[in-house]
């Protein structure tokens, strides 16, 4: 009875952080730049009817990333209309998905599945991602579907090692070849732990399905590469060696079509990785050691798990992506969420014999926060951080025009009718009054002594114009 009775609060708080996720969802404005550029991209897919290559503005193509994240989002659009939660709700659905791989593998291994569960979703990178518009939940899940098939199809479950490739080809579309670098790292090192330098090249051909895996991998994945690539040619030049070489080992690198490239310094995806899995980060130096120093064999389940190298592959996969951004300047927070899975099952693995420290209480004080977080935007901050809020003061419906440069967010919300202008002679002349939106630093310009400011934010001003006679 108690047993059932800690499972049943387990299942609550699970319950109350996704849904809590879920709700939140169009609580908040799309921020510029990240999320509200992929849902700028989505809006534009649905419009154009171009489902081949997202665009990043009309007419122009966006090399950047595959589509699969946009997909997403157009096709939740189509569902729910543009709005936020129509973009952001399916990157919710590839989180519960992700959720879901894990539990199998978690029944699959005898470990327990809520703990897991509870960790994983609130963590902050975790609980955050889970509803952003952006490309890492997707590749998350594809990569956790490989790490887990990869795991399984080892163990002699051949079937998974198929469900591996399918994940793979997921990360192919979600963010391109890294997804096979990632996994190539978490795995490789594994391998290299377990067997050292030799015997796996052997075992490896003996266990998983290598040429008809990767015949599905590719059958899922290529056709999406040959059409984009024929139809904006020059994609896969500026995707493979742009995104995927200069822009990593080249923190100034020129040929960024779609903005400037970060630099940060060398090593600070590890420090990016303590906050994101915080607060499950802290837990990390007692769990490794009691996965590893201590390693208690109490049942045959332990000894087998033991036997098949399951804490240093969690270990592998947890810091496979943080090894491969440790010499790469340009880097973000949410590169490090493909191992966050694995950080979520090795806690629960070093306290499987006992309840994880504060679990619970933990996870409650997590979604609280989220809350609070979403609450400040929603009131405050957000209108910072989009130009939603400063749109919505416009009383009457005029022509908009934005100043040098217009946010995505303004895109979003105005469905594209808002126009780019660097002088007034671009104003539509029909002689109705207008809307400008101008930078704070450029307000005070002579040539808009025709125009009121009626509204603004930390960085620009909403005037209304009237035409100069």
């Amino acid at each position: 009875m108690q047993a059932l009775s800690s499972a049943q609060k387990s299942l609550a708080v699970l319950l109350l952080v996704v849904l809590t996720r879920l709700l939140l969802l169009p609580w908040y404005p799309l921020m510029d730049t990240t999320e509200a550029r992929y849902g700028e991209m989505a809006r534009l897919m649905v419009e154009t009817g171009n489902w081949i290559t997202p665009l990043f503005d009309y007419d122009v193509p966006f090399w950047g990333k595959p589509p699969l994240h946009t997909w997403m989002s157009a096709v939740s659009i189509l569902g729910f209309g543009v709005s936020e939660f129509a973009v952001r709700f399916p990157h919710w659905i590839a989180a519960m998905l992700t959720l879901g791989v894990v539990a199998l593998f978690a029944k699959r291994l005898r470990l327990p599945v809520l703990p897991i569960l509870i960790i994983l979703a609130s963590t902050v990178v975790f609980i955050v991602s889970a509803g952003a518009v952006m490309t890492d939940m997707a590749l998350t899940l594809g990569l956790t579907m490989a790490m887990v098939g990869f795991y399984l199809c080892w163990q002699g479950e051949v079937r998974w090692g198929y469900f591996g490739f399918v994940g793979l080809a997921i990360g192919l579309l979600a963010k391109g070849p890294v997804a096979l670098v990632i996994f190539g790292i978490g795995t490789g090192l594994w391998l290299l732990w377990q067997y050292g330098l030799i015997r796996p090249w052997l075992l490896l051909w003996q266990r998983v399905p290598l040429i008809k895996g990767t015949i599905l991998m590719l059958l899922i994945a290529l056709p999406w590469y040959v059409i984009a690539e024929n139809t904006t040619p020059g994609f896969l030049s500026y995707f493979i060696v742009g995104e995927h070489w200069s822009r990593f080992v080249d923190s100034g690198w020129q040929g960024d079509l779609y903005g400037t490239a970060h630099d940060q310094t060398r090593g600070t995806i590890w420090l990016y990785f303590i906050v994101a899995a915080l607060p499950w980060s802290l837990f990390l130096p007692q769990a490794l050691y009691k996965v590893i120093i201590e390693a208690p064999k109490r049942s045959d389940e332990d000894k087998a798990l033991q036997g098949a190298g399951f804490a240093s592959y969690l270990v592998c996969w947890m810091i496979a992506p943080m090894v491969l951004f440790t010499f790469a300047g340009n880097i973000l927070p949410a590169y490090v969420l493909p191992g966050i899975p694995a950080l979520a099952i090795l806690i629960a693995f070093a306290w499987r014999h006992t309840q994880v420290p504060m679990l619970h209480r933990i996870a409650l004080v997590i979604t609280a926060l989220l809350i609070i977080a979403v609450g400040v935007i929603h009131f405050d901050a957000g209108k910072n951080k989009s130009e939603r809020w400063l749109l919505q003061q416009r009383q009457v419906d005029l022509a908009t025009y934005y100043w040098g440069k217009i946010p995505f967010s303004a895109r979003f919300y105005t469905a594209g009718k808002a126009e780019k202008i660097t002088s007034l002679t671009d104003v539509n002349q029909n002689g109705n009054p207008f809307y400008l939106f101008v930078q704070h630093s450029k307000a005070d310009d002579s040539r808009f002594v025709n125009c009121d400011e009626i509204a603004s934010n930390k960085d620009r001003g909403l005037l209304l114009c009237r035409p100069s006679r």
